[in-house]
């Protein structure tokens, strides 16, 4: 299939640093530490790092999510679930920016901020873990459907689009929030370390299975 032209953009800019807009990425980045910075202290000091593995949890299931979102484009040869050819500073894969890594770097750590500290709590009779990660998720469903509308996030399927966000919900973004609160709630620190461990592991194994294969295709 010939690929789309929103997949053509993205891969022309493919990992080349955006001259127009790359010194934003500066103080986004110096933000970012910040916030784990402080979160990190606060851990030493309270023993409770249950916030920073919600925050790595979160990144880590979104980086399996672009990684498999771009071995849908290399597959198929015409277009990922998602793309991202608009203004970036910095296009990591077909369908993710640095500007999207920042953002889910720290997507867990606000997610944990609005967790209530009793688990039975319900909110509209729903268990409060569940009503949080639905109401995040669907949050960013509607952001994204705006991206879409700017055409800075292009959507070229029809089971992947505005009109049907059932799965953009489902596999986009709720299991995201349910993975956080799941590492968050655990009893042991070694057991979120654990999953945390599975999920980027799970990553490094499909960069070293599929980049080699596909990296001179310019798609890793």
């Amino acid at each position: 299939m010939t690929p789309t032209p929103a997949s053509l953009e993205a891969l022309s800019k493919l990992r080349i640093l955006n001259e127009d807009f790359g010194w934003y990425v500066i103080p986004i980045l110096a933000i970012v530490l910040y916030i784990y910075a402080v979160e990190i202290k606060k851990a030493r000091e309270t023993k409770n790092w249950s916030t920073i593995f919600a925050g790595l949890t979160v990144l880590g299931l979104d980086l399996i999510n672009e990684i498999w979102n771009a071995l849908v484009f290399a597959f198929s040869g015409y277009s990922a679930f998602w793309t991202t050819p608009g203004a970036s500073a910095y296009i990591i894969l077909i369908g993710w920016n640095i500007e999207i890594a920042f953002m889910f770097s720290i997507a867990g750590i606000v997610f944990a901020k609005f967790l209530p500290e009793d688990k039975e709590q319900k909110i509209l009779g729903i268990p409060n873990r569940w009503a949080m990660a639905a109401g995040f998720a669907l949050f960013c469903v509607i952001v994204e459907i705006l991206l879409n509308w700017g055409n800075y996030l292009i959507w070229e399927y029809v089971w992947w689009h505005w009109y049907n966000p059932v799965l953009i919900f489902l596999i986009g973004y709720f299991h995201f929030f349910v993975g956080a609160f799941y590492v968050y709630d655990l009893p042991e620190r070694k057991d979120k370390i654990k999953i945390i461990a599975i999920i980027y592991g799970i990553s490094v194994i499909l960069l070293c299975i599929f980049g080699p294969l596909l990296g001179p295709l310019g798609i890793f």
